[in-house]
């Protein structure tokens, strides 16, 4: 199954991201918590360039936590600031400005040096579709300012938002790399919801979140779906969880199509508790 998802307002968006760079000091970029690796477009290093950067660990309370602690340490050892955060609670999100204060701190004393007035630090949020940019900028303002949603490609254009009188936001669109190289990758961001469902395959989404599950987390696989032992044949597998949890057809044949969707929303939905689907390894940074 090859994934690919690149709307004509993403091929904008980076260009006016790129364009609106010079009124910026720092940049915040979005990952998931779950998968901060595959939910970062490779794109955003060549187009942000040099900029400062804080990578925000979002939907930190649907990651492991111990794997997001991992997941810090292998940043803070690269050199680079990240935060985990929680938009919708808020959670984190007092770390940002002081963050971005210390690292914009020589670059505000060379300005306040020669005589220019102390201003608010300008910040861009970029972030892959469906990462919870507007949650985050919503949260940080106090207010509805900009517009969320569930489903990925919300933000069509940019915004500028006052957060208080330190920090102002640039809102960047979602945007997406044009071809996945790693075909693991289109999966997982998948199956987190970065993609819409309409251009997936629920079977092969689903089958690849339940044989994560068996190898990383198999005993709240067991639980969940009441298994003593965990079938290696597909069909098995499937047939297995479709009747205990009622996903059948006419005849009492099981229904491939409900089961697939139920094992992705319940993936989804932490009904298999708090997971993070990949570890650093290979992680690239530009420093």
């Amino acid at each position: 199954m090859t994934i690919q998802w690149f709307p004509g307002h993403m091929a904008k968006a980076r260009r006016e991201v790129t364009e609106k760079l010079k009124l910026i000091d720092i940049i915040f970029e979005l990952v998931d918590a779950r998968i901060p690796s595959s939910s970062r477009n490779p794109m955003i290093d060549e187009i942000i360039q040099h900029k400062p950067r804080i990578i925000l660990l979002n939907k930190s309370d649907m990651a492991d936590p111990a794997k997001t602690k991992q997941w810090l340490d292998y940043y803070k050892s690269k050199g680079v600031t990240a935060i985990a955060i929680n938009s919708q609670a808020g959670s984190g999100l007092n770390q940002i400005t002081a963050a971005s204060k210390e690292l914009l701190k020589e670059k505000f004393d060379r300005m306040r040096a020669k005589g220019i007035k102390p201003r608010a630090i300008r910040a861009m949020i970029v972030g892959i579709p469906n990462v919870g940019k507007s949650t985050l900028i919503n949260r940080l303002a106090k207010k509805n300012i900009a517009k969320t949603g569930n489903t990925p490609g919300v933000t069509k254009a940019q915004q500028w938002i006052k957060v208080g009188k330190e920090l102002e936001l640039l809102d960047t669109p979602g945007i997406l790399w044009p071809k996945f190289e790693d075909q693991e990758v289109g999966l997982k961001l998948a199956l987190t919801g970065a993609i819409k469902d309409t251009l997936l395959n629920l079977h092969d989404i689903s089958l690849y979140g339940l044989r994560f599950l068996e190898r990383e987390y198999p005993e709240r696989l067991k639980e969940r779906y009441n298994l003593t032992d965990i079938p290696q044949e597909t069909v098995e597998l499937f047939d297995t969880i479709g009747a205990l949890r009622g996903c059948l057809m006419g005849g009492g044949m099981v229904d491939y199509d409900k089961t697939a969707e139920l094992v992705v929303r319940e993936l989804r939905s932490e009904k298999f508790g708090s997971l993070t689907f990949e570890l650093p390894v290979k992680e690239p940074i530009e420093e």
